[in-house]
C-alpha cells in the first residue's frame, strides 16, 4: 500500500508550487493528502481539507478570518488547527510524512503541525528563513529545513530545483525504512559536555552492557529540552543527568539556558534519575565580544574562537544548587544527586583553569540544604571524570532501575 505524504500551506497564494511538488511525489508512487490553510483567496486547486476545517480545528471561524483584519489571530488559529489536523492523520495511519513551503508567517503555521508529530516522522520545510536560526520553528523536533534561496513565489530556474529537491527528499525518507536491530533495548537519557565526555561515555558504557541503550544529548540549550521532551513523550525509563550546565546559563543569562524547568522532566515523568552537578561552573557565551559589559572582569576561558565561558561565582552557583534541590524534590521515583568533591568538569580540577572550591562548595551545600531528607545525597572525593565517579553514578541508576 502506498504511503502518504501531507503537504500543508497557503494554497491561494502558493497553489502552483504546491500543484508542482505534489506531482512530483505523486510520480514517486505515493499518495499525497493536500491541506490548505490559507486564508484569504481562493485556493488554486482542490484541498483534501480545506481552510473551513483547519480553522474549525484551530477554535475559529474561516468568515471572520478571511476579511484580512485579523493576521495575528488567524496565524494562531489557522496554525492550531494544522497541528490538530496533522496528528489526527497521524494518529488514524494517514500521514506517514509531511512537507511544508512558505515564508516566515507560512513557516509558523505549517511546522506547528510537525512539532506535534514524533520524532522520526519525516517533515520538511522549505523556507524563505531556512538558512537563519530555525530554533523557534523545530522546537524540539527533527524538521529538514531547506532554504527556499528565492521567495517561495512561483516556478522559475531557481526554485523549480529547490521544490524538486524537496519532493525528492521527502519521497526519499518516506520510502526509506530504518533497519531493524532486532530486539529494541529500553532507552536512557544523558546529558553531556565536551568537559564531562569521559564520564559520560564511561557510564554509558556500563549501562549498555546491562541491556540499555543510552540517548546522549549536548547540553546546548536545544539538547536539554530535546532530552526533557523524549522523557515527557514517555520514550525513556531511566535519566542519567550528569552535565546540568544549562542551569548555569539559564542563571546568568548564557546562550545555552534550557529554561527555568530543566531538570524537572525525569520527575515530572516519574522515572529514576540521577543528578550530578555537571559543567554547572561554567556559563557560555559566543565569541568573547558578545560576553555582557557586566562579566568583563570575571575568569573567562575562550573554549574555541566561537565559544567563551564565565566561571560561575559562589552566588550564582547557590541558585543553581537550590534549582538543582528543587527538581530532585518533585520526583516520584528514585532520585540521587552526586557531588564530585574535586571539580565538575575537566576546568574545575586542582590546577585548571576554573578551580574553585569555594564555588563548588556553595552550590553543594544550597542541595543539602532544600534537598528532601529521604532523597540521597552522595559525596565522592573525586573529579566528575573520575572513572570511579561514572561508575557510581551508573551503578546507582541501575540499581534504581531494578526496584
Amino acid at each position: 500500500m502506498a504511503k502518504t505524504v501531507v503537504i500543508v500551506g497557503a494554497l491561494d497564494t502558493k497553489g502552483e508550487e504546491f500543484a508542482f511538488v505534489k506531482d512530483l511525489i505523486e510520480k514517486q508512487g505515493l499518495k499525497t493528502l493536500v491541506v490548505d490553510f490559507g486564508v484569504l483567496g481562493e485556493p488554486a486547486f482542490e484541498p483534501d481539507i480545506g481552510r473551513e476545517e483547519v480553522a474549525r480545528a484551530g477554535g475559529g471561524d474561516i468568515e471572520y478570518l478571511r476579511t484580512g483584519e485579523h493576521k495575528d489571530e488567524a496565524m494562531k488559529t489557522m496554525a492550531a488547527g494544522v497541528a490538530v489536523i496533522s496528528r489526527k492523520l497521524y494518529d488514524e495511519g494517514r500521514l506517514d510524512g509531511i512537507l511544508g513551503m512558505g515564508g516566515s508567517g507560512g513557516t509558523s503555521i505549517a511546522t506547528a503541525g510537525m512539532r506535534v508529530l514524533p520524532v522520526g516522522v519525516p517533515k520538511v520545510m522549505v523556507s524563505t528563513v531556512g538558512g537563519g536560526d530555525v530554533s523557534a520553528y523545530t522546537g524540539t523536533k527533527d524538521i529538514t529545513f531547506i532554504p527556499s534561496i528565492v521567495d517561495v513565489a512561483g516556478i522559475n530556474r531557481i526554485s523549480r530545483a529547490i521544490y524538486a529537491n524537496a519532493a525528492g527528499a521527502i519521497a526519499g525518507m518516506v520510502q526509506m525504512e530504518a533497519p531493524a536491530i532486532g530486539e529494541e533495548r529500553p532507552l536512557i537519557t544523558a546529558s553531556m559536555f565536551g568537559n564531562t565526555t569521559p564520564c559520560v561515555n564511561r557510564a554509558r558504557s556500563l549501562l549498555e552492557e546491562h541491556g540499555y541503550e543510552v540517548l546522549v544529548f549536548h547540553a546546548t540549550g536545544t539538547g536539554g529540552k530535546t532530552m526533557e521532551s523524549l522523557i515527557t513523550d514517555g520514550y525513556i525509563v531511566g535519566s542519567l543527568d550528569i552535565t546540568t550546565t544549562e542551569l548555569a546559563d539559564e542563571v546568568c543569562g548564557g546562550v545555552f539556558s534550557a529554561g527555568p524547568e530543566r531538570c524537572l522532566a525525569a520527575s515530572r515523568a516519574g522515572i529514576p534519575a540521577v543528578i550530578v552537578p555537571g559543567c554547572v561552573d561554567m556559563a557560555n557565551f559566543w565569541g568573547l565580544d558578545t560576553v555582557p559589559e557586566k562579566y568583563k572582569d570575571r575568569n573567562l576561558y575562550q573554549w574555541n574562537p566561537q565559544v567563551t565561558l564565565l566561571r560561575t561565582n559562589v552566588e550564582e552557583n547557590k541558585r543553581i544548587g537550590e534549582m538543582i534541590a528543587a527538581a530532585a524534590n518533585a520526583a516520584t521515583a528514585p532520585v540521587a544527586i552526586v557531588l564530585p568533591l574535586k571539580g565538575v568538569s575537566m576546568l574545575d580540577s586542582e590546577g585548571g583553569a576554573f578551580w574553585d572550591p569555594e564555588a563548588d562548595r556553595a552550590c553543594y551545600e544550597a542541595i543539602k540544604k532544600n534537598v528532601r531528607p529521604d532523597i540521597p545525597v552522595i559525596e565522592m572525593d573525586n573529579n566528575i571524570n573520575d572513572p570511579e565517579f561514572a561508575d557510581k553514578c551508573a551503578t546507582l541508576l541501575l540499581d534504581m532501575l531494578k526496584q
